[in-house]
């Protein structure tokens, strides 16, 4: 079985911070797509993906962000991905994900730019 980890951390209730580890592929997708799941039962659509630990994703891993992301962001939320290594920014820029998706380096950022859109609306 492929090693992947997923861990959360909550910021100011409102923002979640899901940090994944290991391999997002076609066996370890159903995890982080039941933890997407159970925010967006939770009605928690502000999400920062933390890739710091992630070695490899494949599509599979990409298709559980295209799957949620109407419904997140028709609830006023979106998904912002952070601190991608190199080789897995690649997979995500030759897909066109930077032309959807925001992707920061700084954390305080991405938590930042949530903060501002509440404060807009």
């Amino acid at each position: 079985m492929t090693e992947f980890n997923i861990s959360k951390e909550f910021v100011d209730n409102d923002i979640v911070i899901i940090k994944v580890s290991g391999f997002l592929d076609a066996h370890t997708a159903p995890k982080l797509e039941d933890e997407i799941s159970q925010l967006l039962d939770d009605k928690k659509y502000k999400i920062i993906i933390d890739f710091s630990s992630l070695n490899y994703i494949s599509s599979a891993g990409l298709g559980v962000f295209m799957a949620n992301i109407e419904i997140i962001r028709s609830n006023g939320g979106d998904i912002k991905f952070y601190n991608l290594p190199d080789k897995v920014f690649e997979v995500f820029d030759m897909l066109g994900f930077p032309m959807l998706y925001e992707f920061y380096k700084d954390l305080n950022l991405a938590i930042e730019k949530f903060k501002e859109q509440s404060n807009a609306e």
